[in-house]
């Protein structure tokens, strides 16, 4: 089967669904792959690198869409390229069904096949690397930070120069999804003031360690909604959160909106007012524009400046860096086509039986499919009967476990105790009863030289065997080289000797492998 990629028509559209790393990969599946004169050229793909990586690049999409089994394409298809579209072809692109009924009807009547990019199952952990909503969000975010850097006319950073001293910027940003944490790391990484605010409380720990602070409405009620995004919130949280806005809008310096829910507009959560309490030469991205915007003041596609701030509501913020949302976003088709070529011969199987090809097709052979039924999610696992076993075990005189133990009892254990070192302290020989008291005090002095060691670029368990390791390394030595308070001390003996040899050996090993490792985890993290 041929796979065929146009040209995108959309205005401002720079991406392309297809790059030559990936349709060499396609070919490899089976399929023959068909690009459309200066279909990369936006995103710095010329069509000598698709003829080198084995596309075929046909002149005209009259021709491409003809010719083409497969379509993929990034924008939906408009009714001029539906017209284009061969009987009984498939299609694989962002088509958005609730929000385009008419598109809808005019695939259906072409008997066509369409996968929608954008109604993935997110929930399915298998479907995250055909995710391509996660992936354009990401870039999104940070564009928006890079937009708004743009505009703005300080540093994000805070300086001490001999002209002065520079405050960083504070930036706060509504809605901490995907695009919301990638803006939240972008501008942390330049060195600004970063506060954000999600109605699910849940991604507060994702702010933090990012670099951000967690600003919590002061109104309790969960905001999780399905697939990944939020819900719609209750009028008394709604109210909360216009007031905590409020609050930020005056103090911030750049504000990003992120906040969406599918099918439905943007919820505005930056009133006029807010805007006009903002300090002159403040910036406003508005990332919801193309869906009406979260700020009431919001052109979409323009940037314009209202009481002395900037409003950016660009509808283009993934194009404007085409080269790598065209990347990852050719990935996560090629993914989609993998699940749907799984004998790798260069024809696809749109099973309707596996729940991630169910969720993404929207029409099938010409009927409307969408939407799709509800995911059976597996059930939880069952309770453990340990729990239910808890309160039988309070019956009779007995204590249970996690009961305290009543003062009979401890006074009995105490008695014991004390007539056991009584017991020694009468028939033990006098080395052994010296032995015995360093022991006790080793033991007590152990444990709370171990347990109290801080954990300081380790965690916990690393701290706790390098400080256990570290006695060991003690011991060990002491019996290597004991000291000599005369000349005629003894030697360990031989057996003894070589214990500790090999233990220091093996302790050593564990430090040091201990603290490699940690340095290989803390270089994952640097730049």
């Amino acid at each position: 089967m041929r796979i065929g990629v146009p040209k995108e028509t959309a205005p401002g559209e720079k991406r392309v669904a297809t790059v030559p790393d990936v349709v060499e990969k396609l070919v490899k599946l089976g399929f023959s792959v068909a690009v459309q004169s200066g279909a990369g050229d936006a995103a710095n793909f010329a069509d000598d690198t698709y003829r080198a990586a084995g596309a075929e690049v046909l002149p005209t999409a009259a021709e491409l869409w003809a010719t083409s089994d497969i379509v993929f394409k990034v924008r939906a298809p408009s009714p001029e390229e539906v017209a284009l579209m061969r009987e009984g072809g498939t299609l694989i692109s962002f088509i958005w069904p609730a929000q385009n009924p008419e598109l809808m009807q005019q695939l259906a009547q072409r008997t066509a096949t369409v996968l929608a990019i954008d109604s993935l199952p997110r929930q399915l952990s298998r479907a995250q690397k055909m995710d391509a909503l996660t992936s354009m969000a990401g870039i999104s975010g940070y564009r928006a930070v890079i937009e708004a850097a743009n505009a703005f006319g300080r540093f994000f950073n805070g300086q001490i120069t001999a002209a002065g001293k520079i405050p960083p910027a504070k930036v706060f940003i509504a809605g901490a999804g995907v695009a919301g944490l990638a803006a939240i790391g972008t501008a942390a990484n330049l060195g600004a003031i970063v506060r954000a605010n999600d109605t699910r409380a849940e991604v507060a720990d994702q702010v933090v360690s990012l670099g951000g602070e967690f600003v919590k409405v002061d109104y309790e009620e969960e905001g999780s909604g399905g697939g990944g995004y939020a819900k719609v919130m209750s009028e008394g949280f709604q109210q909360a959160q216009r007031e905590m806005y409020a609050q930020q809008a005056k103090d911030a310096d750049i504000i990003i909106t992120t906040a969406l829910i599918p099918g439905k507009p943007a919820p505005k959560l930056i009133t006029a007012e807010m805007v006009r309490s903002m300090k002159p030469g403040s910036v406003i991205v508005d990332m919801a524009g193309e869906q009406g915007g979260n700020c009431e003041l919001t052109v979409p596609g323009e940037a314009v400046v209202r009481h002395g701030v900037t409003i950016i509501g660009y509808t283009d913020l993934v194009s404007r860096l085409a080269k790598q949302s065209s990347t990852l976003y050719s990935t996560n088709l090629l993914r989609v086509t993998e699940e749907l070529c799984k004998t790798k011969d260069g024809v696809i199987d749109v099973n309707m039986d596996d729940d991630a090809i169910r969720g993404l097709t929207v029409i099938k052979e010409g009927n409307v499919t969408w939407p799709p039924p509800p995911l059976k999610l597996p059930a939880p696992p069952p309770a453990k009967p340990a729990a239910a076993a808890a309160p039988a075990a309070k019956k009779g005189h007995g204590h249970g476990a996690g009961e305290p133990m009543s003062a009979k009892s401890l006074a009995i254990v105490f008695g014991v105790g004390a007539v056991l070192f009584l017991l020694v302290g009468l028939y033990a020989p006098a080395s052994f009863l010296s032995h015995f008291t360093v022991f006790v005090l080793a033991c007590f002095v152990g444990y709370m030289v171990v347990w109290n060691v801080t954990p300081s670029l380790h965690t916990p368990l690393m701290s706790v065997t390098n400080a256990i390791s570290s006695i060991i390394a003690i011991g060990a030595l002491v019996q290597v080289a004991p000291p000599l308070t005369d000349a005629g001390a003894d030697r360990p003996n031989v057996l003894i000797l070589g214990l500790a040899v090999v233990a220091l050996a093996l302790t050593a090993v564990n430090m040091f492998g201990g603290f490699a490792v940690t340095r290989r985890m803390l270089a994952m993290f640097r730049k």
